[in-house]
């Protein structure tokens, strides 16, 4: 594959359809991960076919040789096919210009020996706002390579997006590591890599430094007035001025979103033309219910206010990705609406290691994402035994094992847009999926019939594959399933034809038994603490 190519392609469904030489498209003799779209829905292809990441994410300093073997184990104990762990600027140049790649080739070596994939995620010019994982000669040198300033006049910790020095020298190491993973990963171990982590600022909404102030203070760039941006970021159309004559009140965040986008794009960019493999760049998020102030979360990365600004400022991203550690089913699932968007496939890269977030890994699934990890799944140093890893990962790994051997299908399955997902609400209240010439009724806890006992948390989930019009393939934990004809068959009778439990090997669902009597009457199919896959058919008279 040529360098220059971009790494998401934009096909339609009669190319699509028409793709027969191979499978989605990619030959025989390119299998380089690349992201497609099809009708505002994506799919990750590696080696050739729709591939789902159920990642891991190490801790921010478990990513040096000695911390391996506990990251390796937690991987195991998850069932997870990909790992998401950091690689340091400041290892990888501990001197200008001097590249030392061993990190890389360690954990490029370990990945192939444990069979599972890759997710990189470049520890640069920011991490959570702030420059710490620059090397070493870089903050020594302050003047060259400076933080912003905040509205006071005082120095911010975290980086400026402005200085020309801090970016050439990011783009110089950016394209140093994909360029020697063109080289080292022929087998495509690497699937993705994260530009920065969460960049932006804490403590002040923008820089205030005199150079930021020049360039405030000139007019908005032509990109930004295009109608579309403009109608996006509900300013009137036909705007133009200044920053603050174009967008009031949210001019300072704003700018400082322009700021930094342009910056994370333009590292992407360089490196992107020496590999181009999927980009994306993680995001804090905000309250996406209150429209709160940027004085309140990390002003300038890719908030869900923002996004319009990131696409145009950072056009060799592929994605924006929300890291949720936000609590509450209607936030969260929000977030999930705000950033799956026809031209921004959903990727979850990090969500808080919390029983009750394992649930959301069926709404990013069901909406056609690409992948989905908990934070921190090692012990980050602190010598946990074996079982208390068991302990802390069982609420995704269970999910993860059920998974696993359909991830393929259940990838492909989204993709098409053939999967409904329900997650349990703090209200726990009943609810409903439509099927066309069927309604599903999910409602949440444990027991059967009249005698349903609520869960203690909210953690109940469910997905529904449809496979035909009256065939389904149905998975859940901590809840049940009922069914009643809907549409022109409202009303009449019916029964289930056949319900089996199984799992799927090669691709196909392989049953385990056929379940009746006591397993579906009583209100119909449950589902206990341990996930379940049915295959379901069902007819009405």
């Amino acid at each position: 594959m040529q360098n220059k190519l971009p790494s998401t392609f934009l096909i339609n469904a009669a190319l699509f359809l028409g793709l027969a030489s191979h499978a989605f498209g990619q030959s025989a003799s390119d299998r380089m991960p690349v992201i497609i779209e099809k009708n505002g829905r994506h799919a990750l292809l590696v080696e050739g076919k729709p591939f789902f990441i159920l990642g891991g994410q190490a801790h921010n300093s478990s990513g040096w040789p000695a911390m391996l073997p506990q990251v390796w184990s937690a991987l195991e104990i998850m069932h997870a096919n990909t790992l998401e762990v950091p690689i340091y600027w400041e290892q990888v140049e501990p001197q200008p210009g001097k590249f030392d790649h061993s990190l890389i080739d360690t954990l490029l070596n370990q990945t192939r020996r444990h069979h599972v994939h890759l997710v990189l995620l470049w520890f640069a010019t920011w991490k959570n706002g702030s420059n710490h994982y620059m090397p070493e000669w870089m903050k020594r040198d302050a003047a060259k390579y400076p933080n912003i300033t905040g509205r006071s006049g005082k120095p911010i910790d975290s980086p400026s997006p402005l200085s020309e020095a801090t970016l050439e020298a990011d783009r110089k190491a950016f394209s140093a590591v994909m360029r020697y993973l063109r080289s080292a990963d022929r087998q495509h171990t690497v699937i993705m890599v994260q530009v920065e982590n969460e960049s932006g600022a804490w403590d002040s909404v923008r820089d205030y430094s005199s150079l930021a102030q020049i360039s405030f203070e000139g007019p908005v760039p032509s990109q930004l007035l295009a109608p579309k941006v403009l109608e996006s970021l509900h300013v009137p159309v036909g705007s133009a001025g200044t920053w603050q004559q174009v967008f009031g009140d949210r001019a300072d965040e704003y700018f400082h979103a322009w700021s930094v986008a342009r910056f994370v794009g333009r590292v992407a960019e360089a490196g992107k033309a020496e590999y181009p493999l999927p980009l994306y760049v993680n995001a804090a998020l905000r309250d996406p219910l209150t429209n709160p102030s940027a004085t309140t979360y990390e002003s300038g990365g890719p908030t869900d206010n923002v996004i319009p600004i990131w696409k145009v400022a950072a056009p060799a991203v592929d994605l924006l990705a929300p890291d949720i550690y936000l609590s509450g089913s209607e936030r969260i699932i929000k977030v999930l609406d705000l950033y799956d968007r026809p031209d921004n496939p959903l990727f979850v890269p990090e969500a808080g290691l919390m029983a009750e977030n394992a649930r959301y890994l069926y709404e990013v699934i069901a909406r056609g994402g690409i992948g989905f990890s908990p934070f921190g799944i090692d012990d980050n140093g602190h010598g946990a035994t074996t079982a208390e890893m068991v302990e802390r990962l069982k609420p995704f790994a269970q999910e993860y094992a059920m998974a696993a051997p359909m991830m393929r299908e259940l990838a492909a399955w989204g993709f098409e847009g053939k999967i409904r997902s329900v997650v349990e609400r703090e209200d726990q209240a009943t609810q409903q999926i439509d099927l066309g010439a069927w309604q599903a009724v999910i409602s949440f806890g444990t027991g059967r019939g009249d005698a349903m006992h609520s869960n203690a948390r909210p953690t109940g989930k469910l997905m529904v594959v449809q496979l035909e019009e009256n065939k389904f393939i149905v998975m859940g934990t901590l809840c049940r399933i009922s069914f009643k004809p809907a549409g022109p068959g409202a009303g009449k009778a019916w029964q289930y034809l056949k319900v089996e439990e199984g799992r799927f090997e090669n691709g196909r669902f392989k049953m385990l038994r056929i379940l009746n009597g006591d397993e579906t009457d009583w209100g119909g199919p449950r589902f206990g603490a341990t996930p379940a896959v049915l295959q379901m058919t069902l007819i009405s008279r």
